[in-house]
């Protein structure tokens, strides 16, 4: 059984991250296509976001049918080693958000391993998996995104496929109502245009590094997650 983990009240910087991809495997060759990350900073979520397709070196097959990106669209797109670096900065320092963390950390974890990064994003940031806090908060209940946001009543009219960020804004949202809520969405004093990925945004910030676990999926969260696609 995992053990549940204490969510620091006094975290500063969290980022929000969802993961677009051609299959539900890494093992099985499948890649990564688009990566949408939110920044939550102070509990307010802010329009400093990172967003990026990628040409995968393979074809999308059936999972198009999931979030509706083609082959011909992702053709001159930049291939994951081209923006590594800046994905690696735009995290760097935070506590990662993921629903159903081990899905996206091993595609993620399998990017970084073939272009010849040793350490697993885990290794860089605490995660925090939205799925084992739902689980944790209401057992024998629906965990995925949409049951979420109906318990929640977080809009999600705009979600007519799966897209790495639009994913991610709406993770952003839940996150901050099972959690205690918030009384501003985005902060008025922000900028209204999103600030996307600059490396000199991020602050480096480790306080709670060591007192977050990773919490790893098991056998019942992998039938989840493939259940998941049929939704």
């Amino acid at each position: 059984m995992n053990q549940f983990y204490v969510i620091m009240p006094n975290m500063e910087r969290l980022i929000v991250l969802d993961t677009e991809t051609t299959g539900i495997n890494p093992k099985e060759g499948h890649r990564i296509i688009e990566v949408g990350a939110v920044q939550i900073l102070n509990r307010e979520i802010t329009n400093t976001e990172f967003h990026k397709y990628i040409q995968p070196n393979r074809n999308v097959g059936e999972s198009v049918n999931i979030h509706g990106i083609t082959d011909k669209f992702l053709i001159n797109k930049p291939q994951f080693n081209q923006l590594s670096e800046d994905l690696l900065s735009f995290i760097d320092g935070s506590t990662l958000i993921i629903h159903n963390a081990p899905f996206d950390l091993g595609f993620l974890n399998n990017e970084l391993k073939m272009i010849g990064i040793k350490k697993k994003i885990e290794d860089l940031c605490p995660v925090i998996d939205t799925l084992e806090l739902s689980k944790e908060q209401r057992p024998g209940t629906m965990h995925n995104l949409d049951a979420l946001c109906r318990r929640f009543g977080i809009d999600t009219s705009a979600r007519t496929r799966h897209g790495a960020l639009l994913d991610a804004q709406i993770l952003a949202q839940v996150y901050i109502a099972m959690t205690g809520g918030q009384s501003i969405l985005f902060n008025e004093e922000t900028n209204t245009k999103p600030q996307m990925s600059d490396p000199s945004l991020v602050k480096k910030n480790r306080e709670n590094k060591d007192n977050i676990k990773v919490i790893y999926a098991n056998s019942e969260e992998a039938k989840v997650h493939k259940n998941y696609f049929n939704k």
